[in-house]
């Protein structure tokens, strides 16, 4: 069964030609592709999406930064988009992204799907802009790249839900993608990669926006990518809108999260002392 596009007769070349476009798009490296997966597959994955909503064991977000449903694992995956997550998972595929994006430390799948795999917004729900948590909670490795495939037939740009990309300074939305069926975003992460989709959601009532997420991960990275020590999600204000965001409250399960094993052998010395 051909799950990418027919009209994609190699995937390898694919990625050489489209590498510096990739690598020179602004705000920092991203790149958006067309009709990426065979239509007939992707339809089903789409047809296949469950209602989250209804669903006990997905995690459901409600708070001012997001307003989401996002489901855990594979489990309420049916068998074609099973076949689709395992081919993005491939080898095949891991050697286009390497290519692709020019990242020279060997990049991993995350069969785990921890923070991805279906993602589902409904009317009024939005994702404040963020930098994405930069480490696997499970196997502690670097996560370097986010790819998005949209799942919505006949989307409208009056939906909004677009997906947006920030400067560094957030001063302004470089790109604004609308999710449209068949679209696939893919871009760099970093401590300085903001991205999201922060204006409430204005589909009707009996629609929603639906995502399928995939992250990728490396055994160590380039220093210039990272400023902070191991974090959650960061979220962060857009130019001239007062409080964007709510940052989260100082609370003892996030100072405990804090506690890194470094952190905890100085405190101890500092104890024996």
């Amino acid at each position: 069964m051909n799950i990418l596009n027919a009209s994609i007769i190699d995937l390898l070349q694919l990625a050489k030609d489209k590498k510096q476009e990739y690598l020179s798009a602004e705000p920092f490296p991203n790149i958006v592709f067309e009709n990426f997966f065979d239509p007939q597959i992707l339809n089903q994955v789409a047809q296949d999406f469950p209602d989250l909503s209804k669903k006990s064991d997905v995690i459901s977000y409600d708070n001012h930064n997001e307003k989401k449903f996002e489901a855990k694992g594979e489990k309420h995956f049916s068998d074609t988009t099973k076949l689709l997550v395992h081919y993005l998972n491939s080898q095949p595929f891991l050697e286009f992204l390497q290519e692709l994006t020019g990242i020279n430390e060997t990049l991993l799948p995350d069969p785990y799907l921890t923070g991805g795999g279906y993602h589902e917004i409904k009317p009024g729900g939005l994702l404040k802009v963020h930098a994405d948590f930069n480490k696997h909670e499970f196997t502690k490795l670097d996560r370097r790249i986010n790819l998005l495939v949209y799942l919505n037939h006949d989307w409208e740009e009056a939906y909004g839900g677009h997906f947006e990309l920030w400067d560094k300074n957030m001063t302004k939305a470089y790109k604004k993608i609308l999710p449209v069926f068949n679209r696939v975003a893919i871009f760099s992460t970093t401590d300085f990669s903001f991205h999201g989709h922060p204006d409430p959601l204005t589909c009707p009532a009996d629609r929603s926006r639906r995502s399928l997420a995939l992250y990728y991960y490396s055994n160590g990275r380039p220093k210039s990518e990272i400023d902070k020590k191991p974090h959650s999600t960061l979220f962060v204000d857009r130019a001239g809108i007062k409080n964007d965001t709510v940052k989260e409250p100082i609370t003892l399960k996030s100072v405990l999260s804090d506690l890194t094993p470094p952190v905890i052998t100085r405190l101890a010395k500092r104890i024996i002392k």
